[in-house]
This record gives C-alpha cells, structure tokens and sequence, in this order.
C-alpha cells in the first residue's frame, strides 16, 4: 500500500515543483519554444516539462518493476536523453527516427516477439511514440491525454493483479498530473521531444506489455489512446491523399482547426477531456466483457469518432484560410 500512494502522489509533487525551478532556470531560456507555422502558441513559452516528467515518473516506476518493464522503462530514459539532445541541438531526422525504431524493435523483442509480427509491432510502436508527438501542440492536450491514459493502464493492471505495470502507469500519470499544473491554458511550459516522445513510447510499449500479460484485450490500448490516435494519423492521411509532404510542419490536426476557428484553448482542453475520459471508460468497461460487449463498444467508438470528424470538417473553414490564433 505505500508503495502505491508512493507511485500515485509522489511524481505530481515532484514533476510540479522540479517545472517550478526548471521554468525560473537557465536552461528554460535555452529551451524556449517559438512559435511557427505549425504553433497554436503567440509567445516564446520554455519547454522543460518532459525533463521533469521523466525524472519525476521513471525512478518511482523502477521500484518493484521486473525485467521486462525495466527494460521499457530504461528505453524511454534512453529516449529522453535523445529527445533532449534534439530539443537543445536540433538532431537530424534519420536520427531521431532510428532511436525511435530501436526503443521500439527492443520492447518488442523483451516481449518475445519475433518475424512479420515484430515488424508490425516495431511500426506501431514506432507510430505511437511520434503521433503523440505531434499532439503536442495545444495547452492542456498532452498532459491531459498521458495522465487519463495510463490512469486507465493503471486501473486496468490493478484489477489484473499485475502490481508492477500498475505502479508504472501510475508514476507516469501522476507526472502527467503535476507537469499539467503548469500547463493548463495559458499554458507556462510545454512537455518538448523528452517528454512527449517517450511517453508515446511508453503508452504503445506499456499497451503492448499489458496485453502480453493478460491484463487486458489487444484493442484496448488503442481505444484509452484513441483520442490521439484518430486525429494524427486520419490527419497524415488526409495530408498524404492530397500529396502534401507528411513531414512539413502544418496546423492540418484536427484539435488545431479548432483553435484556429475560434475555439480558446481552454475549451478545446475541457472538450478534449470529455472524450478522453469517455474513451477511458468505455474501454475499462469492456476489458473483461464478453465478445458482443468489445464488439459493440469498439463499434461504437468508431461511429462516434465518424461523427466528429465529419461535424468538425463540416463547420471549419480549410486551415490554410483560417484566421490566427488569439494570444494566450
């Protein structure tokens, strides 16, 4: 029992006051995130919180864990240092890539996967870890998506009895939790590559380990993470179809046309919750259900986000018309 209220408070109070001194230093200066073509924001805002998400959340997620979550966990640190780097240095591309392709082949062989199904799953994982990345641009998003969806991991693992993945999900949503104190539209920081590109990681490699495991369907990762999952990659495809080059910085993303349409950032943060939440819950709901109940929720799940999509395309203007965002 401590060590579960050790996983569940501590990286909130640790990732909350670590931001408070990380945004008065030196290094916060150096990080400064200025807005582009591709930002939401107006002004230079320092993007030091993945630093103390990572040093809040991964240390407590070491306690109890075994090999293979070890391992996990020590990719996405590995990871961190990458992003970092990347974020004070501006890395090649080919190389953030292939960190990101070799975190994701290593969980993958941990968990003893092997041929065709290794390469799927390096892929996915390797998807995973950089549409997360490029959620990351709106206050409140990311933050708030990593917090309810490994508070999901964490309540689904429990029930499971697996303690250790349990204890993990909880460290990195109570992270997420204090990292979002401070970035809550008007947000005062952002997350950076160290820590939006590891916590993409963890959440396919964490999903992936907890299906392995038994404690929960294959699908159900995909649906607590669906929120993220169905605006960055039907945003790629839309992008693809129209021949535009995917990696060009854009505002194309869904939650960014919102904003772009007058949406404030704040109630595009609330909204987003909503349906986080929504998602969250029905997959906890049907984890452990028959298979008409999956089936109906995963249904359900896609007419749902259908809707949306096609409400949301059918109100906004196309981005490139769209008006600038209103200073935060």
């Amino acid at each position: 029992m401590n060590a579960t209220w050790l996983a569940v408070a501590a990286p909130a109070v640790i990732a909350w006051a670590a931001i408070a001194l990380l945004r008065r230093s030196p290094l916060a200066h150096r990080l400064l995130d200025r807005p582009n073509e591709r930002s939401l924001h107006t002004r230079p805002t320092p993007r030091v919180g993945g630093i103390a998400v990572m040093v809040a959340a991964i240390p407590i997620a070491m306690i109890g864990a075994d090999r293979g979550l070890a391992t996990l966990l020590a990719c996405s640190a590995a990871l961190a240092l990458v992003s970092l780097v990347d974020d004070v240095r501006s890395l090649p591309a080919g190389v953030r890539l292939a960190a990101h392709l070799a975190a994701a082949a290593l969980a993958a062989v941990e968990l003893g996967l092997s041929g065709a199904i290794l390469v799927v799953v390096v892929l996915a994982i390797g998807w995973m870890t950089n549409l997360f990345n490029f959620m990351d641009g709106a206050d409140g998003l990311a933050g708030g998506m990593a917090m309810i969806g490994f508070s999901a991991y964490a309540i689904a693992a429990h029930a499971a009895g697996q303690a250790p993945l349990a204890m993990a999900c909880a460290a990195l949503a109570s992270a997420a939790a204090g990292f979002l104190v401070h970035n809550f539209p008007p947000a005062r920081v952002f997350l950076g590559d160290a820590g939006s590109i590891p916590l993409g990681f963890l959440a396919g490699a964490l999903g992936l380990a907890g299906f392995a495991r038994g404690a929960w369907p294959a699908w159900f990762p995909l649906l607590v993470f669906s929120p993220f999952i169905v605006d960055a990659t039907v945003t790629l495809a839309r992008r693809i179809v129209r021949g535009e080059r995917p990696w060009r910085a854009h505002r194309d993303h869904y939650y960014q046309r919102l904003v772009l349409s007058g949406w404030s950032a704040r109630r595009l943060a609330i909204a987003s919750y909503l349906l986080m939440a929504c998602a969250a819950a029905a997959a906890l709901a049907g984890r452990e259900g028959g298979l008409m109940l999956q089936c109906g929720i995963i249904s359900a799940g896609a007419v749902v986000y259908v809707v949306l999509l096609v409400a949301i395309e059918g109100r906004l203007r196309p981005a490139g018309d769209a008006t600038p965002p209103r200073p935060r």
